[in-house]
């Protein structure tokens, strides 16, 4: 993984902040400068940053007074203080206040690339966790209602043979609104195709339907017998997977040699 990111630099050196720029930007990296702490909160008013660099000794609004204002309304966006004097107590007080890190002034320029590139990849990865959370919570979410549904759905001996939206032969009832089939009051899935076969077969049980007809009456084809018959024994196999508790055994549904398939309610 590669990090990159807004990065903004705030010293009221003009010739420091313009070098530490132009290191970042040949690195790849989008660099804006700021040359005092209300220039800052202006800034960060208006733009994202993913990496604020902030000089603690600055004119006017203070380092500290600054980070401390960036904190209040970006709390998840990293700073870094730095300053050309060390003062231990500056740097705890810096950490306190949610500073990322505190450097040292004069910085090495390739040991700033690596910070930098350390704390946005460490941005990145927080940044990714939280997609995957929140897509995991809708998945879950989704799952919920998918198992609500099916655990609201009517039981199988409440559907009445005669409705017209419910079709019952046996252990199976198809909801002819919703397309979906319950086999022995579970859910199963079917291709929608398919689940016109099984209609056309449960509408005719327990009579044996013709290829032709069941082509016909399921996808509105017109064959001749042996073309039907080709077709129709495609989706034949993915009712069987269905409705049936061993496919390769079936105790439902039946090919008639040369004529076509018989659905039997048990």
């Amino acid at each position: 993984m590669t990090p990159t990111g807004r990065i903004l630099i705030v010293d009221d050196e003009p010739s420091l902040r313009q070098t530490l720029a132009r290191v970042l930007q040949r690195a790849g990296f989008d660099a804006t400068t700021a040359e005092s702490g209300e220039q800052a909160l202006a800034f960060l008013a208006t733009t994202d940053y993913d990496l604020v660099y902030l000089d603690i000794r600055l004119p006017g609004l203070g380092g500290l007074e600054v980070l401390k204002g960036m904190q209040a309304r970006y709390p998840a966006m990293p700073v870094v203080l730095f300053t050309a004097q060390p003062d231990v107590h500056s740097a705890l007080e810096a950490l306190r206040c949610g500073a990322a890190d505190y450097l040292l002034k004069p910085l090495k320029p390739d040991v700033f690339i690596e910070k930098t590139k350390a704390i946005l990849l460490v941005r990145e990865k927080e940044r990714r966790k939280v997609e995957i959370r929140a897509g995991i919570e809708k998945l879950q979410a989704e799952l919920r209602r998918l198992e609500e549904a099916e655990s609201a759905a009517p039981s199988p001996d409440h559907f009445p043979s005669a409705s017209n939206r419910y079709l019952k032969r046996g252990a199976l009832v198809l909801d002819l609104q919703t397309r979906r089939l319950l086999v022995d009051g579970r859910a199963a899935d079917l291709p929608p195709a398919a689940f016109d076969y099984l209609t056309v077969l449960a509408r005719h049980a327990p009579d044996v339907v013709d290829y032709r007809t069941l082509a016909a009456e399921a996808q509105g084809l017109q064959a001749e017998a042996r073309e039907a018959q080709e077709l129709v024994k495609w989706h034949i196999h993915y009712i069987r997977q269905a409705i049936e508790p061993e496919a390769q055994k079936p105790s439902r549904l039946f090919n008639v040699r040369g004529i076509g398939y018989r659905l039997i309610s048990e």
